[in-house]
């Protein structure tokens, strides 16, 4: 008999919502995870989460400053297992970067090994390199997270604790700076002189109505690890009170005599956004200044920057201008660079931009909340020390009592209940006196575990004066916390008194001037204008060479190169390509060469892609602006342009609009042409006259030429004259062009034979 089985129907409850509003909440949901517990910094130790877990996790490693280092995969994968689980590399990139020198007004961290340089070489593996706490990270950041003075809270997976924000105590988001990028936001912080800011914020304290102008005669502006001018002041005191602007950064340039009267332009600090591959791009705008004429008075430019510092060094002509040479930098290289400033920062849970005071205000208000924890926690723990000196002290006036009591209890219970109570009762006295008096007593319970455990060489003279001392000096304490929470004064006084001890130990000279300095103004070299030819073999390699040289070797040029275009060394060069594109650029990009010269690749000194298109004509600008453009493609559809349309600002336009799947065959300029003749792959031809085919804009496709049958298309097109005796090779046999039947625009076209 089969068995009966029941079935149990559960209603599920569905909830309908719209799409859209799911995605709201999760991006806002997103959103604000990245910009709360990733990318930007707590205004409160300027810190974000992964640099604030890095360090706790050292601390608690005890990878300390007086300690040996350790390897950086250790605490990398130690940070990773306990507190920030998003991979190793954020780690580490947080490690290197608050080691970093030239990068941190401070380093927080004590790196050992290849941690980069300050031309962009990245650090070594994390298993080659080691690293250890700063000395000002652990007095200045990690000094009382021990006296409970910040909150701790779970980490992700709740088997521990991590602190939600470190104690430090001055304000690391000015002296570091940082940088970030959230969801709809950034920041963008520089560096700060540690001893100003610290001047500034004890300003502030003494006068919490101080206005931003007169802070900033403490905190004068940024100080950046690179050195360099700041060039507008007066920009300053805006960028201040906002939050945000631009800071104009120049590199400090000196003069130096060189070899054989020679000029050494020296490079010695650099704008602070050079930092990295930037510099290597510095180089090379040099150098291509120094191609391209701008700057013809450069021998040689040599970078022989060291751990000392950094030394560039450019050599000039003997009679260069060199202050035209350096404003010439100024204005066409990045050694005068402009700083993002945005001071935005997690202030109460949200992100803010704030001026330099809100700044200044929220760390005094947490130096304030810093300091009363600590100092109630340490007022308690001096309170209960001082109960138990108290009640010792009071068991040694009466100790004779105290050892009756212990020796005529039973147990340990009974003993402590004797001296917390006054019970009696089981305890043997010799006299009923002691009983009497041993009722009165009354210890407190701390009092009494104390003297329960208190070691017989405690009765000894000396150290019961010690005891006395110390009790002494536990009330001096307790009075001078007291002092400290109930006066705003006093504890203003003692984290005054910090800032200074810090600012004492690890401040260091002011290293960016900061001035008011006009823009750069620059004369522009005015070159002879000449006629010059642009030849470009079919490699790619194009060059400059002037009319003599192409006159005296006229038949070498035309077999060597394929495409050849007289023009201004002042003009531009046109190169229009079979995708339609039209590539422009200066003459003056291309270097003059010899005939022998190999030249530049084309793709170096243009936007065109040998990958991607082939060059079809190559035109001066000034011979587009005398002619009209004649344009086939490989569906045969033809059309007359305007060359003046061609004459474009943008280095890349499109020069003709195409249909889809066709190209560009052919590119000619109309000089005395009459006559136009196509060829196409099933060896069809077609051939007219050029005055039917109309003009049209580049925008335009153009007219169709010919009738192409199926998969057929033009490959090849000729111009003629009535006298032309232009011939084409078909079946190895030469075919005047002029022989070809003339007729009308748009026919089917007659096969060759």
């Amino acid at each position: 008999m089969a068995k009966q089985v029941k079935t149990q129907v559960i209603e599920e409850d569905i909830i309908k919502t719209e799409y859209s509003e799911i995605m709201q909440k999760s991006f806002i949901d997103y959103a604000m995870s990245v910009i709360v517990a990733r990318a930007l910094p707590d205004v409160r130790d300027g810190l974000k989460p992964v640099q604030r877990r890095t360090l706790y996790d050292m601390y608690e490693l005890g990878v300390r400053y007086d300690k040996p280092y350790r390897k950086s995969a250790r605490i990398v994968g130690d940070t990773m297992g306990k507190y920030h689980p998003h991979g190793d590399s954020s780690i580490y990139d947080a490690l290197v970067n608050m080691s970093q020198e030239f990068k941190k007004g401070l380093p927080l961290v004590d790196g050992h090994g290849n941690f980069g340089n300050i031309e962009g070489d990245g650090a070594a593996a994390m298993r080659y390199t080691e690293a250890r706490l700063q000395k000002v990270t652990q007095d200045g950041l990690l000094a009382d997270l021990d006296k409970d003075v910040v909150d701790f809270g779970p980490n992700f997976d709740e088997t521990e604790k991590e602190p939600t924000v470190l104690p430090c105590r001055f304000p690391n988001l000015l002296v570091n700076g940082t940088e970030g990028i959230a969801v709809g936001m950034a920041t963008s912080i520089p560096p700060h002189n540690m001893g100003e800011v610290i001047d500034a914020m004890k300003a502030y304290m003494k006068d919490e109505t101080i206005s931003t102008r007169a802070l900033m005669k403490y905190c004068k502006g940024p100080d950046f690890p690179t050195g360099g001018i700041i060039a507008n002041k007066d920009e300053l005191l805006a960028i201040y009170e906002t939050g945000m602007g631009k800071v104009k950064i120049r590199g400090k340039v000196t003069t130096e005599k060189g070899k054989n009267g020679h000029t050494n332009v020296v490079i010695t600090e650099i704008p602070f956004t050079m930092v990295g591959a930037n510099i290597t791009k510095f180089l090379q705008d040099v150098a291509s200044l120094a191609d391209s004429k701008k700057a013809p008075d450069v021998v040689d430019i040599s970078n022989q920057s060291s751990k000392e510092g950094i030394r560039i060094v450019i050599e000039l002509k003997k009679d260069a201008n060199v202050d035209n040479f350096i404003n010439l930098l100024y204005k066409k290289t990045r050694l005068e660079d402009t700083f993002g400033f945005n001071m935005l920062a997690i202030a109460s849970g949200r992100p803010e931009t704030m001026g330099l005071k809100r700044v200044l205000k929220e760390c005094v208000d947490f130096q304030y909340e810093l300091a009363g924890r600590k100092y109630s926690n340490l007022l308690h723990k001096e309170q209960e020390k001082k109960e138990i000196q108290e009640g010792l002290i009071k068991a040694c006036n009466v100790i004779d009592l105290i050892i009756e009591i212990l020796r005529g209890s039973k147990d340990r219970a009974m003993a402590k209940a004797c001296l917390i109570e006054g019970k009696t009762d089981g305890i043997n006295f010799k006299s009923k006196e002691s009983k009497v008096m041993a009722a009165t007593l009354l210890f407190t319970e701390a009092q009494a575990n104390a003297i329960l455990d208190m070691r017989l060489y405690k009765l000894i003279g000396l150290e019961l004066e010690a005891l006395i001392k110390e009790h002494e000096e536990t009330v001096a304490n307790i009075f001078r916390y007291e002092d400290i929470l109930e006066r705003r004064d006093s504890m203003a006084q003692v984290i005054m008194n910090d800032l200074d001890a810090l600012k004492k130990e690890f401040s260091r000279p002011r290293r960016t001037v900061i001035d008011n300095l006009e823009e750069a103004v620059v004369e522009e070299i005015k070159v002879p204008e000449m006629d010059v030819l642009f030849v470009m073999d079919r490699f790619g390699y194009a060059k400059i060479i002037d009319t003599a040289t192409y006159d005296r070797n006229r038949e070498t040029c035309e077999e060597e190169f394929k495409y050849i275009c007289k023009c201004k060394n002042t003009g531009k060069i046109c190169l229009f390509t079979n995708t339609g594109n039209l590539h422009t650029f200066k003459a003056s990009e291309l270097p003059m060469g010899k005939l022998r010269d190999k030249g530049v690749p084309i793709d170096n000194v243009s936007n065109y892609d040998s990958s991607q298109e082939s060059i079809i004509s190559v035109a001066s600008q000034s011979e587009l602006n005398l002619y009209r453009m004649l344009f086939v493609t490989k569906q045969s559809m033809c059309k007359f342009v305007d060359g003046g349309e061609f004459d474009v600002a943008k280095r890349t336009v499109a020069a003709t609009k195409l249909l889809d799947g066709d190209e560009v065959v052919s590119v000619l300029p109309l000089t005395n042409q009459k006559y136009i003749s196509m060829i196409t792959n099933n060896s069809m031809y077609i051939r007219f006259e050029l005055n039917e085919i109309p003009e049209k804009k580049k925008v335009a496709v153009g007219v169709r030429c010919m009738k192409l049958a199926g998969n057929d298309y033009v490959d090849a097109v000729y111009y003629s004259n009535d006298y032309d005796e232009n011939t084409f090779e078909y079946n190895g046999r030469k075919i005047p062009v002029n022989d070809l039947k003339l007729s009308k625009r748009d026919g089917k076209g007659t096969k060759l034979k």
